[in-house]
């Protein structure tokens, strides 16, 4: 048997077979899409009619399923002439597979993108592009499939069905619903136990769940899809990771600016992205017939503040910054929690500098990304791609070819210099320049692109943007693209997920809370005291003097996530000290139970929101 046949995506494809088997035993009139391997596992796309199936019938299926693993069919290869599997479709009522069919007749491809699209779903009556096609059988059933699959029925490991989603037939809204059955596959029931416990936990920490329990943000069907609402509480962070970025900014000379949401349509094709987001794009129209963009990129409007005056070699570099929001028209199906939003603010920033200022430009802005990601705990977990342009596509770029072969050589050397043991990225370059793109791994092992540097010989010329040199004559800037923590909803979603919800007190939108053993007038007196002072020190400090037990207070605020939590009685006022029940997370080294004067924990709080830490100095 092959390497290629003993894989795990083949065997992941072959329980897409399989499934597809059980079903129609379970339902002989099922018409079947595709059914590909996919990470993790894989899916099949099935039509039943009327029929819409739940995971209550997950059952049956499985239990079909492991009869047929059971049994140890062989799977067997076959070929048909394209005519014999057209017929073959027709004759077991196979419309979907008939439609890849006759694209394969017409143009050699079931590939849409590669399709004229006028012509899908259509039977083809010309020629043929290919004269066979392969099906395999195991048992009872047989499908229309590229193959390979592994030797047998008995040999594709261990596997559960997940869930059910609809998707429509090759992607098109205006082709039929179909259902959407996916499940996982592992090589053994060991692998599979352990991706099933991080599934659970990747629910625990679900930034969506999370979000809603410790009130950070919501959405609102009056609002819009992909248009999140920051409570109080998530503004907090929002502020924080603002107020951290700035003060890197303040260390590095880069200078604050701001920008209008919208710009003419004129601003967006003189850079090229209205080229590239036409799909995505909102358009305003005023009252007077005056067409506007909501902006989906921030970099043409800063080209506009560079171009406001004259500039000199000796004004550069000039490090623009922005804290700004950001708007893409994204499909309805693929937005979701924080994930993927219309709106989302974006840490952004531009830099323009003269070519002999690049490197130097480029290597600081390594060093703020590792030191930031540092200081929250996240360097290390990540890898870094230096992506590039595919030479096979040039049409997807703007810019001449040789400032492309600079700029890619320069982001090179400066990924070499910081040993990042960049990945080459063929294909994934911005559409001005190449990139070093930071891809961030959360505690479940998932990647997000955050932090990036993009180099962009491109745009200025396109912009007319120039400088004087040393001799009086005109040149060309170049513009760093950079973002540190990219947008500010993925980060967040990142950073729920990472930490569970127990943020670190410096991001925490409650830090201190105090829990009063009842609503006697000195007792709630004594609490307000030590709240006015917080305030005073900017200490995020709550009073719980709710007519609850003590017990449940306590458990609210551990719910909550709270760092710090002091219970406040009799005891209390005498002696002056504080017992404090420090989150478990904070704790480097358990210890017992200590107290400590007001003063001193609300100076402590203050020292660690400064130096930004991630674990207690109490």
């Amino acid at each position: 048997m092959s390497d290629d046949s003993t894989s795990l995506n083949t065997m992941r494809h072959s329980l897409a077979h399989i499934m597809a088997n059980a079903i129609q035993h379970i339902w002989p009139d099922a018409k079947f899409g595709v059914g590909p391997a996919i990470d993790d596992g894989f899916y099949y796309d099935v039509d039943l009619g009327d029929l819409k199936l739940s995971e209550e019938n997950f059952k049956d299926i499985e239990a079909d399923m492991n009869k047929i693993i059971k049994s140890d069919e062989p799977f067997e290869r076959l070929e048909m002439t394209i005519g014999q599997a057209i017929d073959w479709a027709k004759q077991n009522d196979q419309p979907y597979k008939l439609e890849l069919l006759n694209d394969l007749k017409r143009a050699g491809t079931t590939v849409a993108k590669d399709l004229d699209a006028r012509e899908l779903g259509f039977e083809a009556t010309s020629g043929s592009k290919v004269e066979k096609v392969s099906f395999y059988r195991n048992g009872d059933f047989i499908d229309l499939c590229r193959g390979p699959h592994v030797e047998s029925t008995g040999k594709v490991g261990a596997f559960k069905l997940m869930r059910i989603s609809g998707a429509y037939w090759r992607g098109n809204e205006r082709n039929p619903q179909m259902q959407r059955i996916y499940g996982v596959g592992f090589a053994d029931k060991g692998e599979l136990k352990s991706y099933l416990e991080r599934i659970e936990e990747a629910k625990a920490r679900d930034h969506r769940k999370l979000g809603q329990e410790l009130d950070l943000f919501t959405f609102s069907d009056l609002v819009g899809p992909g248009l999140p609402l920051y409570t109080p509480r998530g503004t907090v962070i929002i502020e924080e990771l603002k107020n951290a970025l700035k003060d890197i900014s303040r260390r590095y000379d880069m200078m604050q600016v701001s920008i209008p949401h919208l710009a003419k349509l004129e601003l967006y094709e003189i850079s090229g992205h209205a080229q590239k987001f036409d799909d995505e794009l909102f358009r305003v129209k005023s009252h007077y017939d005056q067409e506007f963009i909501l902006k989906p990129v921030n970099c043409p409007h800063h080209t506009q503040i560079y171009a406001s005056r004259s500039r000199s070699y000796r004004d550069l570099p000039l490090r623009y910054i922005e804290q700004t929001m950001q708007y893409r028209d994204e499909k309805p199906g693929q937005i979701g929690g924080l994930q993927r939003t219309r709106g989302f603010t974006v840490d952004d920033g531009h830099t323009f500098c003269r070519v002999d200022q690049i490197e130097h430009e480029a290597s600081m802005l390594v060093e703020v990304v590792e030191d930031f990601y540092k200081s929250i705990g996240l360097w290390g977990d990540h890898w870094v791609s230096l992506s590039v342009r595919d030479p096979a596509t040039p049409d997807k770029y703007i810019g001449e070819p040789a400032d492309w072969d600079k700029a890619e050589t320069m982001l090179s050397e400066v990924a070499k210099k910081y040993k990042l043991n960049a990945k080459r990225m063929v294909g994934e370059a911005a559409l001005y320049g190449p990139k070093i793109d930071f891809m961030f791994k959360d505690s479940l092992g998932r990647e997000t692109q955050l932090a990036t540097i993009q180099l962009d010989f491109a745009m200025p010329k396109r912009f007319g943007l120039t400088y004087t040199d040393q001799d009086g004559q005109d040149q060309v800037p170049v513009m760093i693209h950079r973002a540190i923590l990219g947008s500010f909803e993925r980060f967040i979603m990142l950073l729920i997920e990472h930490f569970a919800g127990k943020f670190p007190v410096w991001l925490s939108p409650e830090q201190v809370r105090l829990v009063t053993v009842n609503q006697d007038k000195k007792i709630v007196d004594f609490a307000q005291k030590i709240a006015n002072q917080a305030k005073e020190l900017g200490v995020r400090l709550t009073i719980d003097d709710s007519n609850e037990s003590v017990g449940k207070k306590i458990r609210s605020s551990e719910l909550m996530k709270i760092p710090y939590t002091v219970v406040i009685g009799e005891k209390e006022i005498e002696s002056n000290e504080l017992g404090v029940r420090i989150r478990k997370d904070l704790v480097v080294v358990q210890s017992e139970l200590r107290t400590f004067t007001a003063d001193e924990l609300l100076k402590t709080v203050v020292n660690e929101s400064k130096s930004r830490t991630n674990k207690t100095s109490l």
